[in-house]
Parts: structure tokens; C-alpha cells; sequence
């Protein structure tokens, strides 16, 4: 059975102004801003999903890079190690669109990140003291790759947090912080990146030129 619009309720020569009532009240409400909460939720939920995607391209290079070094300086092994671990720890983590509202666990996800960063910093430095490695069609590429997957990271770290400061924003403030109260008052403040060392917003150098 289908059902029974309410409109069909009321006489017949009242439904077309109830008609353009219920179309006023609409638009109304959407002029208020009744749909901005859980639509720059979904912005936040979107540039998280980049950010994660980014850190993944990298995580992805390293495996090649590592081994790509080790052929021309396998002495370098403690740098190595530190890289391929950083490397070991990210991936070891369960990274969801549930992290991004869990504070201590978006801690360790961007420590561990900031780590991996850092060892990768450590090889680079290492990476200067050998020619022939610097040379390398196979390194230049993989080299070429981790510098724009590192810009990368770092625009989509920027348009999270943007994301993320125009979502708390339109919690807190008039007239988002009543429709919060009223409709969305399940959904939470997203974190924000906070970094966890001086360096974790640098991307490492890769320019060997």
C-alpha cells in the first residue's frame, strides 16, 4: 500500500499553499545552515582519506628504496633498519576513519608517521656520501617519487586541518552550535594534526642537485 501524502489531508484548494509552506520552511532551514554540519563532516572524512592515501604512497616506496641503497651501501645497515622499521610500525597500525575522532590513537599514528619521516631524513643525509648511488636511473626515480609524495602529504595535511577547523568552527559557533545541539549532537569535534616534534611538519630533503 502506498503511502498517504499529508497534503492529501487537507482541501483542495488549500494544498497548493501548503505546498509552497512546506517548500518555504525548506529553504529556510537549508539557508540556516541546518545541513552544514555533516556536510563539512563529509569534507573532513574526505581529506582524511588523502592524508592516509599519501602516507600509503610513501610507506609503498620505501621497500624499493631501501633495497635500491642497500646495493650500494649495504654498511649503511643501522640507517637501513631504522628506515625499514618506521616502515614496519606504520603499516602494524589499524588506521580507519575511526581514528580522526580518537585523540591518544591519532597520537601514535602521527608519531609513528613523524618517525618514519625522520629515518628517511637520516638516509637521505647517508645517501650523500655515495656518487654512484646518487646517479642511479632506479634511485633518481624512487628519489623523484618520495619528493612529490612528500608534497604531497604535506597538502593534504594543510586541507585536513582546514577541513577540520571549518567543521569544530561551525560546531561552536551560531547558528551550527544549535543545530548541533538539536539534530547532530552525536557527532563529535574532529582532532586536528598537532605535531609531535619540531620537524614533523618538514618533509625530508630529497633534492640531490
Amino acid at each position: 500500500m502506498n503511502p498517504v501524502s499529508p497534503v492529501t489531508h487537507f482541501p483542495s484548494w488549500q494544498r497548493p499553499w501548503l505546498a509552497l509552506l512546506v517548500s518555504w520552511l525548506a529553504l529556510t532551514a537549508s539557508g540556516c545552515g541546518i545541513n552544514n554540519i555533516p556536510t563539512y563532516d563529509e569534507r573532513v572524512k574526505a581529506a582524511w582519506a588523502q592524508v592516509q592515501n599519501q602516507y600509503q604512497r610513501r610507506a609503498d616506496l620505501v621497500p624499493n628504496l631501501v633495497k635500491t641503497v642497500k646495493a650500494y651501501a649495504d654498511q649503511e645497515r643501522e640507517t637501513l633498519q631504522a628506515v625499514t622499521e618506521a616502515r614496519a610500525r606504520v603499516n602494524s597500525m589499524q588506521v580507519d576513519e575511526s581514528l580522526i575522532n580518537d585523540p591518544a590513537r591519532l597520537a601514535q599514528f602521527e608519531a609513528a608517521q613523524a618517525q618514519l619521516s625522520s629515518a628517511l631524513s637520516r638516509l637521505m643525509v647517508v645517501v650523500e656520501q655515495y656518487p654512484d648511488l646518487k646517479s642511479n636511473q632506479n634511485f633518481l626515480a624512487l628519489q623523484s617519487q618520495l619528493e612529490g609524495t612528500e608534497n604531497r602529504i604535506s597538502v593534504a595535511r594543510r586541507d585536513y586541518i582546514n577541513a577540520v577547523e571549518q567543521y569544530n568552527r561551525e560546531i561552536r559557533t551560531f547558528p551550527g552550535r544549535i543545530w548541533h545541539s538539536i539534530l547532530y549532537s552525536d557527532m563529535p569535534l574532529h582532532e586536528p594534526f598537532q605535531a609531535t616534534t619540531e620537524d614533523a611538519e618538514k618533509a625530508p630533503e630529497v633534492d640531490f642537485q
